[in-house]
């Protein structure tokens, strides 16, 4: 449980950094050059997930059960999931009224995420990870809207076209990481039958 503690710390830590101290992040870059800031910043990260990956794995094997979701909450999860995608694939695909609108969909996407999986995985090691970016993405998220009105940022424009690509891409990337990927990956299934 450790190791998930100090990865989440090394991964989110280093996520925030630009959003709450946006000043000490340029004097760093400025100091050390942009390359190796980039270089520093992936460093920490993949060490940070590699933490995580490691930590929450072996807290799995030996489970501290906080609560026992019932098994309904699984259909919510899996729209959830479908909304966190179509968040994601808003982060990429330029003009899209979703980006347009909202601000910053990656961070909406990883905050339902972890709502998602906040409903139906009940140990503590679920709550700590889950919850630990949830906090983050709220956090980064208020921040960062902040951070846009302060600039003078608003809606930008958008097309039907570029909207109707990012909900289709939404829905194939769930379906993609539901039925391969997440079973690949998790080692878990994300679709329960039966």
């Amino acid at each position: 449980m450790i190791s998930l503690v100090i990865g989440l710390i090394l991964f989110l830590g280093i996520h925030l950094l630009p959003a709450l101290q946006p000043a000490k992040r340029e004097n760093l870059v400025e100091k050390i050059g942009a390359g190796a800031w980039k270089g520093l910043f992936s460093l920490i990260a993949v060490i940070g997930l590699y933490l995580i990956a490691t930590g929450y794995g072996a807290a799995r094997m030996e489970p501290v059960w906080i609560w026992h979701p019932p098994a309904i909450l699984s259909h919510i999860t899996a729209l959830l999931m479908l909304v966190a995608f179509i968040f994601l694939a808003a982060t990429y695909v330029p003009g899209n009224a979703i980006k347009a609108r909202l601000g910053h969909p990656m961070l909406i996407g990883v905050k339902t995420w972890t709502i998602a999986h906040l409903l139906v995985n009940g140990t503590l090691a679920d709550l700590i990870l889950f919850g630990s970016f949830l906090a983050w993405g709220v956090l980064a998220f208020i921040k960062h809207r902040r951070a846009d009105r302060a600039a003078g940022l608003g809606p930008t424009p958008s097309t039907t076209g570029a909207t109707v690509l990012t909900l289709l891409l939404g829905v194939v990337l769930t379906a993609v990481f539901a039925i391969w990927l997440h079973p690949m990956l998790i080692g878990v299934p994300a679709i329960i039958r039966g």
